[in-house]
C-alpha cells in the first residue's frame, strides 16, 4: 500500500511539474505536448487513486466476519 501512495505522489508531482512547464512554454506545440502530459498523468494519478481505494475497501471487508 505505502508503493500505491508512492506512485500516486510521484504522479501527482510529475503532472504538476508538466503544467508547469505547459505555462512557461512560449511555443505552442510545446504548450500543447505538456498540457496532454499533465492531463495522462492527472488521469493515471485518478486510476491509481481509485484502485487503491478498492483495495483498502477490499481488505477491510476481508476482516469482517461472513454473512449468513
Amino acid at each position: 500500500m505505502k508503493d500505491m501512495q508512492a506512485q500516486l505522489e510521484k504522479l501527482r508531482r510529475d503532472a504538476a511539474e508538466c503544467a508547469l512547464i505547459r505555462d512557461l512554454a512560449t511555443d505552442p506545440k510545446k504548450r500543447e505536448l505538456f498540457t496532454r502530459l499533465a492531463e495522462h498523468l492527472a488521469v493515471l494519478a485518478s486510476a491509481v487513486e481509485q484502485a487503491k481505494g478498492e483495495n483498502t475497501r477490499s481488505e477491510m471487508t476481508a476482516d469482517l466476519p461472513p454473512r449468513p
